[in-house]
């Protein structure tokens, strides 16, 4: 049996709407004389809900920029492969001072401030230039001549790591002298360190001629085999651009008793091989496909023409490996502590 519901009848006057009568009719509480309009708890529920989803919203946001802004700024710049073009993913630690070792990027700076070496500026004068060229040179502790190594600058210029691997060469017994090859480049007549940025140096170092380079390349040669402490002997070593700039001088210096390269090419001209006399060391990042690629053409023209070159490829190192010792997870330094004793005893050899 279905029971009956009363239906209550409708109060037509309150639902007559006029003018004179607005839904929301202000009471007055006795209690505390507060205006409240009926229909309110509604609203104040609405606007706490919106007022969390905004506080919700603002929460992901500033979680959002929390992790991206720092990662953008981790981003290496584009010749992060150079100044660490060369190496890998952007140094995230320092590696281990060894001083059997040239210091990393990182640590030059302090590793020359505590150098019990002798270094000292000269300017060297170039034959037919106005222009003398800046010049770093470190000697060693022995009381016996020494063999003379010219250092040649990476794309970056004359930095306090090229200055760095001059003092460690000092260390090993040689005499070393790293020129600023900007010198009189940059703006007001400066040198490497007038220019405002990076991207200045390593423009100003792609303008540079072969016949510049090679002007002052021999100039400071000349002094340095002059030197009373020398032996008269001379190597090259250069790195990155310089690695290229040391084995080009070796086509065209013929009393270059050594050349070492640090992942850098050949000339792009074969026939010039033929002119090089000195023996040339090739150290190479296995990480390296630009560079490596011109290493099997090198090595069978310079078989064939019966000059010796002998060349070593660092499995997982990139290039810069030398500088940027903390890179590519380790491979970076394994490199440098194979190269760098293999370095030394080449020039020990020759020299």
């Amino acid at each position: 049996m279905v029971k009956e519901r009363s239906i209550r009848p409708v109060n037509k006057a309150s639902m007559n709407i006029g003018i004179n009568k607005p839904i929301f009719r202000p009471q007055m509480n006795a209690g505390n004389a507060d205006l409240r309009i009926r229909g309110r708890p509604r609203l104040n529920f609405l606007q706490k809900e919106i007022h969390m989803k905004v506080k919700l919203m603002a929460i992901l946001l500033a979680a959002f920029l929390f992790f991206t802004i720092p990662a953008l700024f981790a981003q290496k710049d584009l010749h992060s492969e150079h100044w660490a073009s060369s190496s890998s993913p952007a140094i995230t630690s320092v590696a281990p001072e060894n001083d059997s070792l040239p210091p990393s990027e990182e640590t030059a700076k302090d590793r020359l401030n505590k150098s019990p070496r002798h270094g000292e500026w000269t300017d060297v004068n170039v034959p037919g230039s106005a222009q003398a060229v800046r010049t770093w040179v470190v000697y060693p502790e022995r009381k016996d001549k020494a063999g003379v190594v010219v250092v040649i600058q990476e794309i970056f210029g004359l930095t306090d790591w090229i200055r760095g691997v001059a003092d460690q060469l000092a260390k090993e017994g040689f005499i070393a002298v790293a020129p600023d090859l900007l010198s009189g480049k940059g703006p007001g007549g400066g040198n490497t360190d007038a220019f405002a940025s990076r991207d200045d140096v390593t423009k100003a170092v792609r303008g540079l001629t072969p016949d510049e380079v090679t002007a002052r390349l021999n100039a400071v040669r000349d002094f340095a085999v002059k030197l009373p402490a020398a032996n008269g002997k001379s190597a090259t070593v250069g790195f990155c651009w310089g690695g290229s700039a040391s084995f080009a001088y070796a086509t065209v210096q013929p009393k270059l008793n050594a050349a070492v390269v640090f992942y850098g090419t050949a000339p792009s001209d074969a026939s010039k091989l033929a002119a090089i006399k000195a023996p040339v060391l090739g150290n190479y990042g296995g990480d390296d496909a630009r560079v490596n690629a011109t290493i099997d053409p090198t090595d069978a023209e310079m078989k064939k023409l019966g000059k010796k070159y002998e060349h070593y490829i660092y499995e997982g190192a990139g290039h810069g490996f030398l500088r940027a010792q903390s890179g590519k997870d380790g491979a970076n330094l394994k490199a440098t502590q194979q190269a760098w004793p293999r370095t030394v005893e080449f020039m020990r050899r020759h020299l």
